[in-house]
Order: C-alpha cells, then structure tokens, then sequence
C-alpha cells in the first residue's frame, strides 16, 4: 500500500522534502488520532495526495489564504518522536485535509482486504482468518465513513466504486475496453480530488481536480496491473490487461496519456503554493510510469512513438508482430494480507522504508528504495522560487 508516487529527497530538495514528510506524517497521525494504532497499517504514498492538494490550495504551511476563502488549511503542529523519523520531533500536517485522506485510505484499504478475502489469498482461505478480516475491513468502513462526514464527504461513492468494480471485472473479457475496468477506480479518485476544493472554499478548482483525480485513478490501476502481471499469470490470479488482452504497447500510451492529462487539469488549479504537488503529480507521476515499464525515458513524447518496452527486465508482450525482450526471473510470491501488515509495521519501526538504500516491499515482496537513499537521479532538485523544475526543458509540463 506503499502507492505508485515514491519521491527521493534528491529531486524534491530540503525544503519540499521537509512538506512531503510533514503530510506523510500528518496522514498517519490522523490515522492514529481517529481510529486507533492498527489503522497506521493502511498509510499509503498516495493518499497523502489528498492533504498536499489541500494545503496547496489553502494557503501553504499556514492556511492562512484557506481560512479566508471559508476553507479550511489546517496548518502544521509539532510531533513527538517517531522511529520512521530517528526518534526525531517534526512539524506535520494536521486538520480536514489529513483527516480527508485518512477516510479515503480506510475505505480504499477496506475494500483491498475484501477483495484478498474473496480470492482466497494465504491465509485468508482459512474460514477463521477471513471472518477475522471482514470484521476489520468492516470496521476500517465504518471509521472511513465517519471521517469522511466530518469532513464532509461522502464516502459512499468510493464504497459503490469498490462494489462496481467486482462486477465489471466478473464480466471483463478478451475485448473488453481496459477503461471500463479502470472506470471505478478513476471514479473514486476524481471524487476525492474534487473535495479538497471545497475544502478549501476554491469551487472553481473542483473540476479540473476532478479530472486530475480521473487520471490519476486510471494511471494508479495501470501501473498495478503492468506490475502485477508476470505474478499474476504465475498465480492464476485475474489481471486487467490479462482478462482484456491489453498490450504492454497500449498501456503505455494510455499511461502516458494520463500523465500528460494531469499535467494539463494542474494549469487550471487555482493554487496557493502548488510546488510540491506539481512536482509529485506533474514530474514522480513520469517516474512512477518508467519504473513499472522498466524504461528511463522522458514520459513525453510524440503520439505513436511509444512501443513494448525494451532492455533486459522489460516486461514481456506476447503480442504478436511485436518484438520483445526475455522475462526477467519470477521474483517471490506476495504476502498475504495479515503477513504483509506485520511486514509493513517492522519496516517502519526498523526505519528502513526511510533510511535503507533497498527493502522488500511488505506485500508485493518487491525491491523498494529507502526514501533518504541515495539516488543516481539526472534530475536536478526543484527549484524553490518557481512552481517547476529544470527537468521542465525535456517536456510541455510547465506552469
């Protein structure tokens, strides 16, 4: 659940990776305050998405532009110390758009535990371990729905989104459009999105946020399944581009796309200080997409241009007429849901998903880079006083 948006401290700079910890923090402390210890398990890189965006919006650190629209910026508050940060206090984000991104994480990783339980997955084809896990997914529902009427969402439509996404897939064929099965997701996304401007008292950001989130939902779904595949096919187990006979080749034009898209919804935010999520949503979104295609390159580039990806650990694409490179070695098997929270607990009391320079990824078992790590990144850090970097020059991304 660690999420497809994994910046390093190299591209962000001292002072963006100061913000980036400080929401990263806030979202697990929300997680805490409102529902207890266990719920930190369902922290998640992308959710904090949510509270970047809002703060953006309202005004930055202080939320003082926020607070006179009507909004609500919520500001920082000092932390006590926490093994992720070396027993170190920090300035973290606090109030609707945290607690916003923790009711999205809840629901999203309530239906992610139904959804192991309904494939059986490990353990949880024991009958006593999957009624254990309804129970908790019904609970991190239920305390979802909770926060999310606190803050005024409604939370339901991220739960008819979950609900819709199993029957298309019971229905998804050879054929099948891959956007009809990405749909639910990209839903889900715009609707979350889309509430940090009200949030914010911005109403006028509410749809081009919307079509971020669209895009960032369809991209997030994208990945997964991209990155899933050989593992998938090993297991038996159903995946999109699989199911739909998707391409390699067409997934990344569609990825691409949607990255592309994001970048154009972005220049029609009204934002106060958009720094930070123009660079995790317009420039970690690039990344995000070449290392699920196993690829360096530039995420923008001429229509066409894109065809299966190439060098030793690409992907491989059974597609007929297009050439492809060998497989790499079949990596470990997933954890199961109850083996990959005790994982996923360790690796942050250790500190190793932030200081390690390589850790198992706590369900996929995949290779992940510590978040301090050094990095051979040929990207120069952001620039402080611009809402762009220099890595701008080699695409139409700027502001």
């Amino acid at each position: 659940m660690f999420g497809i948006v994994r910046p390093c401290r190299h591209r962000l700079g001292e002072s963006l990776s100061v913000q980036w910890m400080a929401h990263l923090c806030g979202l697990c402390l929300a997680l805490r305050g409102d529902h207890g210890q266990f719920a930190r398990v369902v922290t998640n890189y992308d959710g904090l998405l949510i509270s970047v965006l809002t703060e953006a919006q309202a005004g930055g650190v202080g939320g003082a532009a926020g607070a006179g629209r009507g909004g609500s910026g919520g500001g920082r508050r000092t932390a006590g110390p926490c093994p992720l940060r070396g027993m170190r206090t920090a300035s973290v984000a606090r109030g609707e758009g945290a607690r916003l991104a923790a009711a999205v994480s809840l629901v999203l990783a309530s239906a992610k535990v139904r959804d192991h339980v309904a494939d059986g997955d490990g353990l949880l084809a024991r009958r006593p371990v999957a009624l254990a896990a309804r129970r908790v997914a019904g609970s991190w529902a239920r305390a979802g729905a909770r926060t999310g009427a606190d803050v005024g969402f409604d939370t339901a439509v991220l739960l008819d989104a979950v609900d819709r996404q199993t029957g298309i897939e019971s229905l998804a064929g050879p054929g099948t459009p891959i956007l009809t099965v990405t749909e639910p997701t990209e839903t889900a996304t715009a609707a979350a999105f889309a509430h940090t401007a009200v949030l914010t008292g911005r109403p006028g950001n509410a749809e081009p946020l919307a079509e971020a989130g669209r895009l960032f939902g369809r991209l997030a779904h994208l990945l997964d399944a991209v990155e899933d595949r050989e593992t998938d096919a090993a297991r038996g187990a159903w995946n999109p581009l699989t199911a739909t006979g998707t391409s390699l080749a067409e997934a990344r034009r569609l990825a691409d796309d949607a990255v592309h898209g994001i970048r154009l919804a972005l220049r029609d935010v009204d934002f106060d200080d958009g720094r930070l999520a123009h660079l995790l949503l317009a420039h970690e979104l690039v990344r995000s997409v070449d290392r699920a295609f196993g690829t360096e390159s530039c995420g923008h580039v001429p229509e066409g241009a894109f065809g299966p990806p190439q060098g030793p650990y690409a992907p491989h694409d059974p597609t007929p007429g297009h050439p492809h490179a060998p497989r790499p070695p079949h990596g470990p098997d997933k954890r199961g849901l109850w083996a990959g929270c005790a994982a996923a607990v360790g690796l942050c009391c250790t500190c190793k998903v932030c200081c390690a320079d390589e850790f198992e990824g706590p369900w996929s078992r995949r290779k992940r880079e510590g978040w301090c790590s050094d990095c051979d990144c040929d990207c120069c850090e952001a620039c402080e006083c611009c809402e762009c970097c220099e890595c701008c020059s080699c695409c139409d991304c700027g502001l």
